[in-house]
């Protein structure tokens, strides 16, 4: 099986947001499908935001994993790079220092997420 695939958006030694892949390691579990194995977590967040959602550079405000459940959503880092994301996807926010990055949506509708902070 292959591993689940997650986008880290994380600063650099100078404070530059930037981009990368994560992959967490499946395994089989039997019936119920293939795990990773567990993370402690803090705390959980809904959200829905409106539809013309623009928020300029800011960072993380803790380690967290992001779910989309609808939507669209651009993230822009601090050195102008922009990648796309779509519903179901995961990002692992950890550039909570540096210059930040941009969010902003790109359909306009309400989007949903999760907000998931790890302990530290």
């Amino acid at each position: 099986m292959e591993d689940f695939k997650i986008t880290r958006v994380y600063a650099d030694q100078n404070g530059d947001s930037r981009f990368a892949e994560v992959s967490k390691p499946l395994r089989h579990a039997g019936d119920i499908g293939f795990l990773s194995e567990p993370e402690q977590v803090e705390t959980i967040s809904f959200r829905k935001v409106v539809p013309g959602y623009d928020y300029d550079f800011h960072t993380a405000p803790a380690r967290q994993y992001i779910i989309l459940l609808d939507g669209e959503i651009e993230i822009e880092t601090s050195l102008g790079e922009k990648k796309q994301f779509k519903a179901g996807e995961i990002l692992l926010m950890e550039d909570t220092t540096g210059k930040g990055h941009k969010t902003r949506n790109l359909l306009p509708q309400v989007r949903h997420s999760i907000f998931v902070t790890l302990k530290d």
